[in-house]
């Protein structure tokens, strides 16, 4: 199986640090950054199959880093992970395009199956 290329987003170190470690040993390509900009400037220079990204972060939340990666990248599945289960903000992440939203904390073998079901999902939707 080829390597599963992620942009794993969040502006706490410690959850990066973990669960890149943790996608590393499932034969996941790993680009981390802690912030919405750096995440934009990532998309923009490489390709990815899918990003994990957190709502709550400073400067730019990640709703406006998703409106920015849409616009940049429009088919690149984008999975949202918030600590607060705002109905508010899981409706307009879904209208901009959000593939999906979790919860956290969420356990490893549920982020990486959510993140299997967006390459396939993806790749489905090519020709």
């Amino acid at each position: 199986m080829k390597k599963i290329r992620l942009l794993l987003v969040d502006d706490e170190p410690d959850f990066l640090t973990a669960y890149a470690r943790r996608f590393k040993r499932r034969n996941v390509e790993i680009t981390e950054a802690s912030s919405g900009q750096q995440a934009i400037d990532h998309v923009r220079e490489s390709e990815f199959d899918v990003v994990i990204l957190d709502v709550m972060m400073p400067r730019m939340n990640g709703l406006e880093t998703l409106r920015r990666i849409k616009a940049i990248a429009p088919d690149l599945p984008v999975i949202i992970l918030t600590g607060h289960a705002d109905s508010s903000v899981l409706i307009e992440g879904m209208d901009m395009g959000a593939f999906d939203f979790l919860l956290k904390p969420v356990g490893t073998d549920e982020l990486y199956f959510k993140v299997l079901d967006a390459v396939r999902t993806r790749h489905r939707g090519q020709p």
